[in-house]
């Protein structure tokens, strides 16, 4: 007789599985790097996939400089604004924030998230910075969704970007600089290059076990149910451990996807845009970011891209040779 055991799938290692509390997702580490002083991370909006032809870059695969198709997702990165520097020091609990210098002008929109400060005035306050002992340097930028046509809102998300590389003083000086102006994404990465990508999954609200985790549907004389599991696990322990496949939430995680390659990052968005425009998104008008493979979360989601923290291969000295990137229409497809 044939064995109907089938274990679940999923790991434990994402429990438990709740919705995001935010779908602007958050970083908790960023990396070191040489070069520098530079912005470790940006953001853009998911505009759709779409595949391309491009001459292989692996080394080591069997189709070494040979054409190979490849899926593509289009990200469309609208330059994003510094709102204000924020300063850590280091305590005995870890980094805590010294001190923070807003611009004294602010679009706004800002104003549709938080309450923004009336009179900045960002000389004085960093003649307040003077004398703090410096451990860390990081901006806070917004992004500009009234620039992209297919984001139907103009409240802007608000995150934190690390300023690394160089020294401490070469990074408060590049704050410094970037104060109240844009961050276009030519000044976080480059074609060739390996980023993280973080993004929300997309949501399929509440899911029983058999699609959440995949269970074996039960034998067709079992008794009123196929979908359920077997049972709850043994008498002892007198409760239902956290390891048994349930019912729940499903998807609208925070997901983090390491080294991914930027194919290509491009100004026009004429070059990718398919006949009569992404599915749900529309046309691509601003900057953009070609990346190699898939991207979390469905069309219009905010993508958060940092410098990789567990970097597998380095960057490209060149980008990819792309000899075709398909913009036929999507409709129906």
């Amino acid at each position: 007789m044939s064995n109907i055991r089938r274990p679940r799938r999923g790991s434990k290692g994402f429990g438990p599985r709740k919705r995001a509390v935010k779908q602007t997702p958050r970083l908790d580490s960023w990396p070191e790097i040489s070069e520098g002083p530079k912005v470790q991370g940006f953001a853009g909006y998911k505009a759709g996939m779409t595949h391309a032809f491009i001459v292989d870059y692996r080394k080591t695969s069997t189709t070494a400089g040979q054409e190979i198709k490849i899926p593509v997702t289009v990200l469309e990165v609208p330059p994003m604004k510094v709102a204000a520097v924020r300063i850590y020091e280091n305590t005995r609990y870890g980094l805590k924030t010294a001190g923070e210098v807003w611009a004294s002008q602010l679009d706004e929109n800002l104003s549709r998230l938080l309450p923004v400060p009336k009179k900045a005035e960002p000389e004085a306050a960093w003649e307040k910075m003077k004398g703090v002992d410096v451990e860390d340097v990081r901006v806070l930028a917004f992004t500009q969704p009234k620039l992209v046509s297919g984001i139907p809102k103009k409240r802007p998300e608000l995150m934190e970007l690390r300023i690394g590389g160089g020294t401490i003083d070469a990074r408060v000086e590049f704050a410094k600089g970037l104060l109240g102006k844009d961050v276009g994404i030519n000044d976080f990465a480059k074609s060739g290059g390996m980023i993280d990508v973080i993004a929300i999954t997309k949501g399929k609200g509440f899911q029983g076990a058999t699609k959440r985790w995949g269970l074996k549907l039960m034998s067709h004389k079992n008794s009123k149910h196929r979908r359920a599991i077997g049972n709850l696990g043994p008498k002892r322990p007198g409760y239902v451990r956290t390891t048994v496949p349930q019912s729940g939430q499903m998807g609208y995680h925070q997901r983090t996807e390491v080294n991914k390659l930027i194919i290509k990052i491009g100004e026009s968005g004429q070059e990718v845009t398919p006949k009569g425009g992404f599915l749900h998104y529309g046309d691509v008008k601003n900057p953009f970011v070609l990346v190699h493979g898939s991207v979390p979360g469905p069309t219009k989601r905010l993508v958060r891209m940092r410098d990789p923290v567990r970097r597998q291969m380095a960057d490209l000295k060149e980008a990819p040779e792309m000899v075709y990137i398909s913009t036929e229409s999507k409709q129906g497809a």
